[in-house]
């Protein structure tokens, strides 16, 4: 009896070193470089990124009093990014810097602002092309004096399901104010 079971689990164990060699040595992986445009617009008749929370300042005027989002900014500034804003978007991807440009997909999530940056979640839909119906989400840190930010690429849908990488933006255009074009780049192995 002894050795039935030794043998069970000596062949159970076999299986499933194959199985897990089969799957992890034996698979082929494909990289993907997906590169496009983001357009976010803050103002406008359509805007396709804006604030639904805001924060508090960090700011102080010296005397004890907070400078938040209780006190109305002037009608010539835009409003102050304060620690705590949430920015939902819901932007245009395009093959080029163009608003005229192709579009390729949709760029939706959030950012939050944790400091002079912010973290952010973005969800990469394409719409277009071959790898038209999947998805790629990333999520970082983004600073706005680096003039590259990096993020990781968490997971995918479609041709990039278990997809991992990384998402590297640059301002190619862009404005705290009012918005504008970021490149994208993706780095994708699935």
């Amino acid at each position: 009896m002894a050795s039935l079971c030794s043998l069970l689990l000596s062949s159970s164990l076999l299986l499933a070193v194959a199985v897990f060699l089969r799957h992890h040595i034996g698979a082929s992986t494909t990289t993907t470089h997906l590169h496009f445009y983001m357009h976010d617009a803050y103002t406008g008749p359509a805007p396709t990124a804006m604030r639904v929370v805001s924060g508090r300042s960090l700011l102080d005027d010296g005397d004890g009093n907070n400078n938040d989002a209780t006190s109305p900014p002037s009608s010539s500034s835009p409003p102050r990014r304060q620690f705590g804003d949430v920015v939902a978007l819901n932007s245009a991807l395009t093959e080029g810097p163009s608003a005229g440009s192709a579009r390729v997909g949709t760029a939706q999530g959030f950012a939050v602002r944790v400091s002079e940056g912010g973290v952010v979640r973005l969800h990469v839909v394409l719409e277009a092309g071959e790898h038209r119906g999947s998805s790629v989400t990333a999520k970082g840190r983004i600073d706005m004096d680096a003039g590259e930010h990096e993020s990781v690429v968490i997971g995918g849908t479609g041709r990039f399901r278990f997809a991992r990488g990384y998402m590297v933006t640059k301002n190619y255009d862009y404005s705290l104010a009012t918005g504008g074009v970021v490149e994208i780049d993706i780095y994708l192995q699935h």
